[in-house]
């Protein structure tokens, strides 16, 4: 029993290293600095609001006035996306939570791809917490570009019916993921998310 213990201690120092070594990446940063131009060639490139709610709809279910509210606020603060995520995850908690999530990147330009993500999160229920994820992606202009960490950035957490939304960022990339599930609340969104091109079970 001790032997269990003392691993237990080991892994959620890790994970604690984990969320004080995401949290010294780039300082958040005002959207509207990085708001994506309004102009022909942007229009072509990025999703227009209508086409984002009814992705966003069909895979969450209904059209919530909730979801729209959500949205809405999302291209108030960025603008238009030139990419989203539609996916599920895992995620459950004694003191430190585990998150790990798969779908698809659709990206305007560059089209479909798998993609995962992993990382800790403070705060979330004891249990498991499955949740469906929609997350617009913005300034991403190679899709290379998101596999990497995207710390939350502190105080961007809103919830609305049911439905929750935070910002996560790394330098001008921003992801805003609108989760809704089990256990859902404003702890769970602590920490980082880091994207994958291939399913891992290490969340740092």
């Amino acid at each position: 029993m001790s032997k269990v213990l003392n691993l237990f201690l080991v892994i959620s120092g890790l994970f604690l290293a984990g969320c004080a070594s995401s949290g010294q990446g780039d300082e958040p940063v005002d959207g509207s600095k990085y708001r994506q131009d309004q102009d022909g060639t942007n229009y072509a490139n990025t999703y227009d609001e209508k086409s984002i709610m009814n992705a966003a709809s069909d895979f969450l279910g209904g059209g919530s006035e909730a979801l729209a509210k959500l949205i809405e606020k999302a291209f108030k603060d960025h603008g238009r996306p030139n990419a989203y995520i539609i996916g599920t995850e895992g995620s459950g908690a004694l003191v430190v939570g585990l998150r790990y999530g798969d779908g698809t990147l659709s990206h305007k330009v560059e089209g479909d791809s798998r993609i995962y993500w992993t990382g800790p999160s403070i705060g979330l229920d004891v249990g498991g917490n499955a949740s469906r994820v929609f997350a617009l992606v913005y300034n991403l202009y190679d899709v290379q570009e998101v596999y990497q960490r995207f710390p939350a950035i502190e105080g961007s957490f809103y919830y609305i019916g049911g439905l929750g939304m935070n910002y996560q960022q790394r330098g001008d990339i921003i992801i805003a993921p609108i989760r809704v599930g089990v256990g859902l609340r404003a702890g769970a969104n602590l920490g980082y998310m880091n994207m994958t091109k291939d399913r891992t079970w290490l969340p740092f």
